[in-house]
């Protein structure tokens, strides 16, 4: 499958700060084609590459004030093989983290799926999600997690993965946070989605159903949005003036969001 993305940000930088952009396909998916430019009020920046143990790509760059211009673009084609689990993975994905309160959320998780494992409760608890959350642009803020979502009832693509990731984690499933171009998504946008690791492999789950996940493409992989977003930044403030995301698919599968599948 031929998959092309792209994303193109407009920043303005009230002042010298240092960022921190994760926007570029993850290290472990070969690209056929690639560019990653940054231009300051009409002049090329030159950004340093950090590459993690799970192939998440952060570029940092220091640059302002002024007007800052951000560019990606990549083809791919062939998915690689999905990476394994290791010991240090199952400790760490199974521990509540900033927006994945599973601690909070055990006695819910537990009431609500008393008996499931496996993949019937990764099933169950997608389905309970998707049922009970109500997809509301523009709802959340970026404080809010999982016993947040939980209580309100609504939010976007990073509150259905927090929330189902929470719940996984409370009923002893590892379970992480993938921030993903994903091909057939409307609105557009950078999504993001849990991986639950049940039988030897991790598998994705898209709570919100609204891609099909046999089209997406990894950006980056934590424990949630904290470890993943697609921008950071330090000293002086910045405020984003435009973003746009594309994302397609030579060819886009059908998806029921009920078959195990699995995001290299």
């Amino acid at each position: 499958m031929l998959r092309t993305v792209s994303s193109h940000q407009e920043l303005d930088l009230r002042g010298r700060t240092e960022m921190v952009f994760s926007i570029a396909v993850a290290a472990t998916w070969p690209t056929t084609s690639e560019s990653l430019d940054f231009v300051l009020d009409g002049v090329p920046q030159q950004s340093t590459e950090l590459v993690d143990a799970r192939g998440t790509r952060l570029h940092t760059l220091i640059a302002g004030p002024g007007r800052l211009i951000v560019d990606y673009a990549a083809t791919v084609e062939a998915a690689p093989e999905p990476a394994p689990l290791n010991d240090f993975d199952r400790v760490e994905y199974l521990r509540p983290s900033r927006y994945c309160e599973s601690d909070v959320l055990t006695p819910t998780a537990r009431s609500q799926f008393p008996t499931q494992t496996g993949h019937e409760l990764v099933q169950a608890v997608r389905d309970w999600v998707s049922h009970n959350v109500r997809y509301t642009p523009g709802i959340s803020a970026s404080t809010d997690g999982a016993a947040h979502s939980l209580l309100s009832r609504r939010g976007v693509c990073r509150d259905y993965a927090h929330l189902t990731i929470a719940m996984l984690r409370a009923k002893d499933v590892p379970a992480r946070y993938a921030s993903v171009y994903a091909p057939g998504l409307s609105p557009m946008d950078f999504h993001a989605v849990a991986e639950a690791y049940v039988d030897g492999a991790w598998w994705v789950v898209d709570s919100t159903g609204l891609a099909p996940r046999q089209s997406l493409v990894r950006i980056a992989t934590g424990r949630d949005a904290a470890d993943v977003a697609f921008l950071t930044n330090h000293w002086a403030d910045l405020f984003l003036l435009n973003l746009s995301i594309t994302a397609t698919a030579d060819v886009l599968p059908s998806d029921d969001h009920r078959s195990p599948v699995q995001l290299s």
